[in-house]
């Protein structure tokens, strides 16, 4: 397998707070909006972007995790000779007539993100769904969805895997393009 790095170190971190200041811009203080990530990797994105964002403003963030297992639509097609494992929810507010801004790390085919605006309206009906993405995959899509604010865009082929690596889970911060030789 070949493996590029699209991104780590201080361009990654720069990448981080550029997408904070673009929240900022359109949500100001924060105090009519929410964020959630959507288990298992998007929530590794949210608490980043949540901690710059606080030490940006000065002030705490709703924030909470979504999980979205049992509203994919393929969810009963993985895992068929065993038990399904759902991770966790942690939404502890309602998210009525707030703005809600759902963050995962990739954006491929778009399911994942359809899943999670069925999920969310368990908590309310928001005033409007946001979408942040660290990566775009813009030529994947099955599902007409497209992010309202992007890391970074990258054009890959579906058997290339883009992989978000977390300082908290793998020691490191970086998005990889991982490509099967053949």
């Amino acid at each position: 397998m070949k493996q590029s790095i699209l991104l780590d170190g201080p361009k990654f971190q720069i990448t981080i707070q550029r997408l904070c200041r673009q929240l900022i811009e359109n949500h100001g203080d924060f105090s009519n909006t929410v964020i959630i990530g959507i288990q298992p990797r998007g929530t590794f994105l949210a608490k980043c972007i949540v901690k710059e964002l606080e030490k940006m403003l000065g002030t705490s963030i709703l924030s909470g995790d979504l999980d979205i297992t049992f509203y994919r639509d393929d969810f009963r097609r993985k895992g068929n000779d065993g038990p399904i494992l759902a991770n966790s929810t942690n939404i502890n507010f309602i998210v009525e007539g707030k703005k809600v801004i759902l963050m995962d790390d990739v954006l491929w085919t778009g399911r994942t993100i359809r899943s999670a605006m069925d999920a969310i309206q368990a908590f309310g009906r928001a005033e409007r769904i946001e979408l942040l993405v660290l990566v775009d995959r813009r030529f994947s899509r099955q599902i007409p969805i497209q992010p309202d604010y992007i890391g970074i865009q990258v054009d890959s082929i579906d058997s290339q895997k883009v992989i978000v690596n977390w300082k908290e889970l793998d020691n490191q911060d970086s998005i990889i393009l991982v490509t099967e030789k053949k």
